[in-house]
């Protein structure tokens, strides 16, 4: 069996210290994805979502498993968020809200494999939004992140801490293109919300 592991500077996208905002550069990096609209704690389009892409990160991880002896560990959930008309991007406007979620997959993940990892994950479980993943390769650029703790809806202060700092070093960014990025690190079912992990990262221009 052969263990995938990380390159050193990918490792680093998924660390974050709580303390300070930092600057990373996130190259180009292959995802199973997921598009749709609406509040992500009363949708039925996002529930689906989520359970489409887990299952299909795991199937492909068994796959890969059994045809290249590969270990891995199945990586987080990541989510970009935005509004059409920005302004609308708001705790009391979550029904505007659209979404891209998605977990990142080992560079062994191709086409090929990926479309038979679909219809394996189809045989095995009635999957509605399993037809709309796609694998895509994603390269955000220059970002800046820092490490959340707490529930998704306190959020608020820590976010435009973020900002801050991106604009304090003469950066900016547009909401709508250069998407609000979340990456989850705690599973939500096996811990208390004061002690949920997040990821919150902001790309932006440098010019």
């Amino acid at each position: 069996m052969t263990t995938a592991t990380l390159g050193t500077e990918r490792q680093q996208l998924y660390k974050a210290s709580a303390r300070e905002p930092k600057f990373v550069r996130v190259p180009e990096i292959g995802f199973v994805m997921i598009d749709g609209h609406g509040d992500p704690n009363t949708s039925a389009e996002y529930a689906d979502a989520i359970q489409g892409l887990y299952s299909l990160s795991y199937t492909l991880k068994f796959a890969l498993k059994k045809e290249l002896g590969l270990l891995y560990r199945v990586a987080p959930l990541e989510g970009l968020w935005w509004a059409d008309n920005i302004a609308e991007f708001s705790q009391e406007r979550k029904g505007d809200w659209r979404w891209t979620m998605m977990i990142a997959q080992p560079e062994d993940v191709t086409p090929e494999r990926f479309e038979g990892g679909r219809g394996d994950a189809g045989r095995k479980k009635d999957l509605p939004a399993l037809p709309n993943t796609r694998l895509e390769r994603f390269e955000e650029g220059p970002a800046a992140q820092i490490l959340y703790i707490g529930p998704y809806s306190d959020e608020g202060p820590t976010i435009a801490r973020l900002h801050a700092f991106i604009r304090e070093h003469g950066y900016s960014f547009e909401g709508s293109r250069q998407k609000h990025h979340e990456i989850y690190l705690s599973d939500p079912r096996r811990s208390a919300p004061e002690r949920w992990r997040t990821i919150i990262r902001q790309p932006f221009t440098e010019a």
